[in-house]
């Protein structure tokens, strides 16, 4: 509950604009104070009346309304909240947060203040992909802002990707989170992700299909709820959050002596689709054909068990969670996999070719534990991370 709570929501000039009012109603559901302040492209997609009629509180859209500066100044207004919340934060408001710009209201409030900030972006993808958005977001982030979402999903303008607004639901669980100092504040949190690649020559290798997706919607998710994540990358087709520590690795030897640097940590999720095998006999040169048809042999080796040995290191996490990629007896081969590797749980799933979910939007996991076995629903892999990290705060806190 946020019972004599005071959130100051900054609403962006973005399409995302008209979920804010369900924000709203969600927040003053649960006891919340709204200060509503609107940038004059916020009003081109909600109305300041309807914004007003929902917060119960006036809608502040001018820097220099004397009437308001007398009662209100905007160095006050800045101040008295316990939160401010920027939703949708349009490329344009973080560009603006992140060179210290003050030419309206709402960037002069994120200018004077002291008050803790959370972001939810909303944008196009490419607009959210560019460059300088990252520079924006991790300028801003190293100021001490917070972030929630975005999502990827379909957006207005028709494309898809990340940049869709997070769900007011979410935006509300991570208000709730920062305002109680959020359950996994002061927890380290080992994350692993994406594909491992493992080489044969100086330009090929062996990898998978692992996009990245559900270890990067986990690290998000993990951060979201105040931790601290390490988050150990292979060569991932999506890009690496921001927010959390990136160690980017390449082939599995990489990413198991990443990990181990990675410790101590109050648990490690270890997401990512590790090769089982690498190449004995890489070739320092390209290896090419020579018309005889003769067929290179190459020689296989074991790949270290990265989560065999977290979780029998003498730094072990308090909490080791597993994932178990099947094409078929998913159920008995997880089973076996948390028995032989001695971790915490499995996240099990179908990843055969028809499932659609390596390198897919969504996913549908078992989660196996000494205490039974739970069957998720098909979810998408945000959702699933959120679920995960909720559990995963019942495990620690």
């Amino acid at each position: 509950m946020l019972v004599e709570k005071r959130v100051l929501l900054i609403i962006g000039g973005g399409i995302a604009a008209y979920k804010t009012l369900e924000l709203i109603r969600l927040l003053r559901g649960q006891g919340a104070a709204v200060t509503p302040v609107m940038t004059k492209a916020a009003s081109e997609f909600v109305t300041p009346l309807s914004v007003s009629a929902l917060a119960g509180e006036k809608v502040y859209t001018h820097l220099f309304d004397l009437t308001d500066e007398a009662e209100m100044g905007h160095i006050n207004l800045s101040r008295v909240a316990d939160l401010i919340v920027v939703a949708p934060a349009t490329a344009d408001l973080i560009a603006r947060m992140a060179t210290g710009r003050a030419d309206d209201l709402a960037s002069t409030l994120l200018l004077a203040t002291d008050t803790p900030v959370l972001l939810a972006p909303a944008m196009n993808v490419r607009m959210w992909q560019h460059p300088a958005t990252q520079r924006n977001l991790a300028q801003i982030q190293a100021d001490g802002a917070c972030l929630v979402g975005p999502d990827e999903g379909e957006m207005a303008c028709g494309e898809y990707g990340l940049g869709r607004f997070a769900e007011p639901a979410a935006i509300l669980f991570a208000i709730d989170a920062m305002l109680s100092g959020g359950p996994l504040l002061g927890k380290h949190v080992i994350v692993t992700s994406g594909p491992t690649h493992e080489i044969i020559d100086p330009v090929r290798y062996i990898a998978n299909r692992s996009s990245g997706a559900q270890g990067a919607a986990i690290a998000v998710a993990l951060r979201d709820l105040g931790a601290s994540v390490s988050f150990v990358t292979g060569p991932a087709a999506v890009p690496p959050p921001v927010g959390v520590t990136v160690i980017r690795v390449e082939t599995a030897a990489e990413m198991a002596a990443a990990v181990t640097a990675a410790l101590p940590a109050d648990a490690a999720v270890m997401a990512a689709a590790v090769a089982d095998w690498r190449v004995a006999n890489v070739s320092d040169r390209k290896m090419k054909k020579d018309g005889t048809g003769k067929v290179p042999a190459l020689k296989f080796v074991e790949n270290p068990d990265i989560l065999r040995d977290i979780s029998a290191s003498t730094q072990r996490p308090k909490l080791v969670v597993g994932f178990a990629a099947e094409t078929d007896d998913v159920l008995v081969n997880a089973q076996a996999k948390l028995a032989r590797k001695g971790c915490d749980w499995i996240v099990a799933n179908d990843v055969s070719p028809a499932s659609g979910i390596m390198g897919g939007m969504e996913n549908a996991v078992t989660i196996l534990s000494g205490s039974g076995v739970e069957v998720w629903p098909r979810l998408s892999k945000v959702e699933v991370a959120r679920r995960l990290a909720s559990r995963i705060v019942e495990a620690l806190v």
